[in-house]
Order: C-alpha cells, then sequence, then structure tokens
C-alpha cells in the first residue's frame, strides 16, 4: 500500500515507540511509556480487527491459580519460585483494578473455587493435607489464609462434597475491560491500528525497520507483546496453547456464581449475564491445541457440555449460544519473558494462561525496561 503524503507524515514518521499487538501487555506498556514521555509518538500495530490472542477472548478470571496448581508448580520450582509469581499475579490483579476501576472492568469479587470430581479424589485428599502449608506459604501476598475448604452448594454432581476456594479472586467483564483500556489509552494520544500484521524487523542503526503486510516504517524502539503468537516475530521459547470456550444461551433460575477450576485448571467456568460460560480441555489433547490457529474441535465441545449436562447443572435444559477459541502462551516455565532482545527491541510475551492476572504487571516491566 502506497501512502500519502499526510497519511505518513501523521502516523508514521518520527515514531519513538512501536508496539506489536494491543492486547492487555501491549496496551499497558503503552499506557505507562505515554504516562512517562507525554509528548511521545506511540503506535501499536493489531494485526486483527480485534486483539486475535486471547485478551479479548479469556474467561474473564481474575485468579491466582487453585490450590492444585500451586501444588503441580511446587514439583517443578520453589517455593520462593512460586511465592513470587503468585505475588506477581496478585500485584497484576490490583494494578488492573487501579488503572481502570472496578466498574470500568466489571470486577465481582465471588471468589474462585476448585471442584474435585470423584475419580480424582485422591488429588482432593492431597490438597486438603498440603492446605495449611500453602497457606503460610503464600501469607506474604495475601496477608490471610489463600485457601479454605467450602461445602458444595451448587448442587454439582459426580464431585466430592466439599471444594477448596480462594475468596481473595473474582471475576471480570473482558470485553468491558478491553473496551475501557482500549479507550484511555486512545485518549492519552496512543495510535492504535488495526489490521496490521507485522512480517519483519531490523535494525538500522539507532532505529528499528519495521515490515508490515501493507506498508514499512521507521521507529526508535520496538516492543513485541503478541504472547501465543510470539515464535512468528523472536526465537523465544513460547508455544502458542488454543484454549477452546463455550456460552450457553441464559438459564432461567440460575443461582451459580464465582468462577471455578477442575482438573488442575485445564477446565473452567463460571456465570455471566445468567448464562454459564466453559473453557478448556486442551490436556486431551496438548499437540493439537499447540496452534496458533483459531477453531474448535468435536472432541473438546463434547467434554464440554459432558461437563455441563452431568456436573454442573444436572437435569438442567440448555442451549449453546456461541463457541470461540484464544491463542496463549505458554512454555516450560510459567514465568513470563520480559528482556531486551537487542539495542532497540524489546519484549514481553509468555503469560502462562494468566493474562488478566499478570498482563497489566508485565506491561507496567516491559516499559520499565525500554525506559531503561
Amino acid at each position: 500500500m502506497k501512502l500519502s503524503y499526510w497519511e505518513y507524515k501523521e502516523w508514521f514518521s518520527n515514531v519513538d515507540f512501536t508496539i506489536v499487538g494491543s492486547g492487555i501487555v501491549g496496551l499497558s506498556c503503552a499506557r505507562y511509556l505515554k504516562q512517562s514521555y507525554p509528548n511521545s509518538k506511540i503506535i501499536v500495530l493489531e494485526k486483527g480487527i480485534l486483539p486475535q490472542g486471547a485478551s479479548t477472548k479469556n474467561a474473564g478470571f481474575a485468579c491466582f491459580g487453585s490450590i492444585s496448581e500451586v501444588l503441580s508448580d511446587l514439583e517443578n520450582s520453589s517455593e520462593d519460585e512460586v511465592l513470587q509469581l503468585v505475588g506477581r499475579r496478585w500485584e497484576g490483579i490490583q494494578l488492573l483494578r487501579a488503572n481502570l476501576g472496578d466498574q470500568a472492568i466489571g470486577f465481582q469479587a465471588d471468589g474462585g473455587h476448585e471442584v474435585f470430581l470423584n475419580q480424582h479424589k485422591e488429588s482432593f485428599e492431597k490438597c486438603l493435607e498440603k492446605l495449611t502449608s500453602i497457606n503460610e506459604l503464600l501469607k506474604p501476598v495475601f496477608k490471610t489464609n489463600a485457601y479454605r475448604v467450602l461445602e458444595n452448594k451448587f448442587s454439582f454432581q459426580k464431585v466430592c462434597n466439599s471444594y477448596i476456594s480462594n475468596p481473595q479472586e473474582g471475576q471480570i467483564d473482558t470485553g468491558l475491560m478491553m473496551g475501557n483500556l482500549l479507550s484511555q489509552v486512545q485518549n492519552m494520544g496512543v495510535r492504535v491500528l488495526n489490521a496490521l500484521s507485522v512480517q519483519e524487523f531490523s535494525e538500522a542503526g539507532e532505529k528499528v525497520l519495521i515490515k508490515t503486510d501493507n506498508l514499512e516504517f521507521y521507529s526508535k524502539k520496538l516492543c513485541i507483546a503478541t504472547n501465543g503468537f510470539a515464535s512468528e516475530l523472536i526465537k523465544e521459547e513460547v508455544l502458542p496453547a488454543r484454549a477452546q470456550v463455550l456460552i450457553t444461551k441464559p438459564i432461567e433460575n440460575l443461582k451459580l456464581y464465582g468462577t471455578f477450576h477442575l482438573e488442575e485448571g485445564y477446565y473452567y467456568f463460571r456465570n455471566i449475564d445468567n448464562r454459564i460460560l466453559i473453557g478448556g480441555g486442551r490436556n486431551l489433547n496438548f499437540e493439537r491445541e499447540t496452534t496458533t490457529e483459531h477453531g474448535h474441535t468435536e472432541d473438546i465441545q463434547n467434554k464440554l457440555e459432558d461437563l455441563l449436562s452431568k456436573v454442573i447443572i444436572p437435569g438442567k435444559d440448555y442451549e449453546v449460544a456461541h463457541r470461540w477459541s484464544g491463542i496463549m502462551g505458554v512454555g516450560n516455565q510459567k514465568k513470563p519473558i520480559v528482556k531486551q532482545l537487542s539495542n532497540s527491541v524489546y519484549c514481553g510475551v509468555r503469560l502462562g494462561g494468566m493474562g488478566i492476572a499478570i498482563g497489566s504487571f508485565v506491561g507496567k516491566e516491559l516499559a520499565n525496561l525500554v525506559q531503561g
């Protein structure tokens, strides 16, 4: 595409910071950079008409990790590393709430709960056994006991009679949150340009030459915030992970509230607008779900509906209203990658399925790194 003089002058000349990816990390990074450099020209490039990763496609969980997930993390990481990981999630949620306000993100503090199927009773008993020690480990973060045992008051079937709850967790309205974050950043003077896919970049002296599918331009600094799509541009250890989701039509007299996890978080569900949103299932076929292609598969969708009809709302009629997928960024560690890649190029990627919790924090870290 050949730009006019006016287009080039207004949008693509004398660019100080270019951020690739308009999700939580990218927009948060732009926000903090604009605060530090109010007169700078900042553009955010997004290849889709909306963010293509997980920021507008997630389940809206303001969560820090179920107890079985924390125990799993302790098998591969030290106590200090797990404490730091949960602490980042907690701080990230507080940043998101402070930056936008609870009303602007639809925050509801209804708690987060881990439900254990009967066939996973052994895992439940292990979590009960470790409950006190995990609460002590995480007390520096939450200043109180993170987890407690509650009775199954939602009439779930084929599950253990109790579940393990974190009352500090909550839920948000993902679309409302991203819409308000986008408006906030644009009102600060950041340009967000959609339908521009970055193909490659190269450093040219003190600048970076950025080539998109339609045009090319120079920027003083470049930040990669594409999470699950990071491997398309940089050589960091980030794998895409597709998460499939469905949501029901409104269900009469639905009494479910809060956020819920099953099987170490591989399945999750919640209430929203008198509907049930349920997602997950990539553990049924990790290799196939390691993809940047959106879509859904019959086996996972059947599993989600099976959990709905047999475990979550047995005996209730429901209809599926929408199905979609999101692309997360994962790796052999759950620690995000925030680093300087070269003289003028930086990245903030691999959020490990915790983008809502740590996206704002990673965006702030990335902006701080760029500022030196």
